[in-house]
């Protein structure tokens, strides 16, 4: 099994994990970072359990969906893309961890290991964090960021007329979970479509990526977002519920898995989440200009009444948070 967490000893530790961080940033009580006069600091805050968020084999040894540096990827890749809900830039993050004695160490290094290399894809740093013993794995993770006043997005300026748009396919991570926990299952699928999904899982991407096409609207552009780490529905229906307003979704333009049994695509596409993908709201000017320069496409339109509904060509289904994960739920 190798090094064991309580063969080290929280001394012994620190100085691995500092390895992850930029020289001379940690050893002090707090980071010292310098913002820009003209920039906004973002700030947020995720905590990853596991047997909740990972399947690392650690809660539950008969299922192990991620290992170490998948999941040091995921738990990087959920916060940045808070900060790309947000408009921000990121800048870093801090990590508070929560370790089992038992716990190998080299799952530890492996976790920091995937944390680190999503970062460096981003130009995104750990400035240091804090550890514990505790009898869960568990990340508490900061991220912080920056963006121009006029730039930050918030959930609550949706106005009726808007239209609603998402990036990239929606189901895809529910669908690579499947494959993990239930190989049987993905056998009925050709091998790509499995590695695919299994990768939109397991080495999901914050769609920082999209923060240019954004930012390319003309100043004064009134955007509504927020990702769909929760699943397409809860993004809509929050977005909704914080902009006093309601939606209504197009079946036939909504982007699920096409090799899936359509009533399942739609499941997964709207309650599956961790696919991590924008949702936001804009006029129709600019919902115009986005999908001829970006990923976005148009799947609604924002309503005066409450609530959502989903448009089937058949009728109109009422949309529920019931189905999106919730903790506690």
């Amino acid at each position: 099994m190798g090094i064991l967490i309580k063969d080290l000893g929280e001394r012994g530790l620190l100085p691995i994990l500092q390895k992850f961080c930029p020289p001379g940033i940690v050893g002090d009580d707090g980071a010292v970072i310098l913002l820009d006069p003209d920039r906004q600091l973002v700030v947020s805050t995720d905590v990853l359990v596991d047997g909740v968020h990972l399947s690392v084999g650690l809660a539950r040894p008969n299922l192990i969906t991620t290992s170490g540096a998948d999941a040091g990827w995921r738990a990087a890749t959920a916060n940045l893309s808070d900060l790309a809900a947000m408009g921000a830039d990121p800048l870093g993050i801090t990590v508070g961890l929560g370790i089992p004695e038992t716990c190998p160490l080299d799952l530890i290094t492996d976790l920091y290991q995937g944390l680190y290399d999503c970062l460096q894809l981003h130009r995104t740093v750990i400035w240091g964090g804090d550890i514990c013993r505790s009898p869960v794995l568990t990340l508490s993770i900061t991220a912080l960021g920056q963006a121009s006043p006029h730039q930050v997005i918030y959930r609550h300026r949706a106005q009726v007329g808007d239209l609603i748009l998402t990036s990239g396919i929606h189901g895809a991570s529910r669908a690579g979970l499947e494959c993990l926990s239930h190989p049987e299952w993905g056998q009925a699928f050709p091998n790509h479509c499995r590695q695919t999904w299994i990768r939109a899982h397991q080495r999901p991407r914050p769609r920082l990526d999209l923060l240019p096409a954004l930012r390319s609207l003309p100043q004064g552009t009134r955007i509504s977002g927020m990702d769909s780490s929760d699943g397409l529905a809860d993004a809509v229906i929050q977005l909704c519920q914080a902009s006093g307003v309601g939606g209504q979704l197009h079946r036939e333009n909504l982007p699920l898995i096409p090799e899936l049994e359509p009533s399942l695509a739609l499941e997964w596409g709207l309650y599956g989440g961790e696919d991590f993908e924008l949702v936001i709201c804009v006029d129709p000017v600019a919902a115009d200009t986005l999908i001829q320069t970006s990923p976005f496409r148009i799947i609604g339109t924002i309503i005066p009444q409450p609530g959502v509904t989903l448009e089937t060509g058949e009728g109109n289904l009422t949309i529920s948070d019931h189905q999106s994960f919730q903790h506690f739920g």
